[in-house]
């Protein structure tokens, strides 16, 4: 969930703060060990190890080729949405000095993924961007109807191979485990760390589970069709603590082996009452 849009001064230095711990996690940690993990970043850790270009003027150069795009392409909303990271971010991967804090690349690569992950999805919960390769993926959703994280891995992908060439398989390798952890990272903070499982339960006995786990969780009766069978029959919703799962399964099965029983990943929980850790 997203944060509501707080006062702009509040909100640009959120964004500045962000689009700053992105600027740290590539000069201190990325390109000093040469592993370009995706992104336009990726591709001036490209361009700055084969051709000595500075990372911020290269970053720059594709940031308004991106922009351009999306004016061209999508709508102004996204445009301007963009526009303010676009131009941040290249100014401070300028300013930043790139630094070799550790040796050992994949201390770095650990490190910098964690710190470019909290960066990013900073960025995204006050709605905003640091541009770059966020775009064709927008593209090729409105036109292709291609999923954005589908066109973001591709791209992210196409840019860890071209580490082969000017750093070597390792620095590949490198690359798409800094992607892999990113990627999981930004979903964990998006969604939360405190994470519950709804149960869907059906069964003819449902009287008699209800009464059973009433006095140990929240509850909540779901009219319903399926199970095992295609007639109409009531369902429990029970949201729970990951590690009371098993626990509330197995209750339920003391009262019918034959229940139905469906788990879901539960992200975030508003209202009602459910069980706590």
């Amino acid at each position: 969930m997203r944060l509501p849009k707080p006062i702009s001064w509040v909100r640009g230095g959120l964004m500045l703060l962000a689009l700053e711990l992105i600027a740290i996690s590539i000069n201190w940690f990325y390109a000093p060990h040469r592993v370009a993990a995706g992104g336009a970043t990726g591709l001036a850790i490209i361009v700055q190890e084969s051709f000595g270009v500075p990372l911020g003027l290269t970053t720059l150069i594709i940031n308004l080729g991106m922009l351009a795009l999306a004016w061209w392409l999508l709508d102004r909303g996204t445009t301007r949405r963009i526009l303010a990271g676009s131009m941040l971010l290249p100014l401070l991967l300028a300013v930043t000095p790139q630094l070799r804090l550790v040796n050992d690349r994949m201390l770095a690569v650990i490190v910098g993924s964690v710190i470019f992950a909290v960066g990013v999805a900073l960025n995204y919960r006050i709605d905003a961007s640091s541009g770059g390769t966020t775009v064709p993926p927008l593209i090729f959703k409105k036109y292709f109807g291609i999923k954005p994280s589908l066109g973001l891995f591709g791209i992210d992908f196409v840019v860890c191979l071209l580490n082969i060439p000017v750093s070597g398989v390792e620095a590949f390798l490198l690359a798409v485990f800094a992607v892999a952890i990113s990627s999981w990272l930004m979903n964990v903070i998006e969604t939360g760390l405190d994470r519950k499982k709804a149960v869907y339960v059906m069964s003819p006995q449902l009287e008699m589970i209800q009464a059973r786990l009433q006095a140990d969780y929240g509850l909540t009766r779901l009219p319903a069709r399926g199970g095992y069978a295609n007639t109409e029959t009531g369902m429990l919703l029970i949201v729970v603590a990951q590690p009371d799962l098993k626990a509330l399964v197995r209750r339920v099965h003391q009262v019918d082996a034959a229940a139905f029983v469906l788990v879901v990943e539960a992200t975030a929980v508003h209202g009602g009452s459910f069980a706590e850790d």
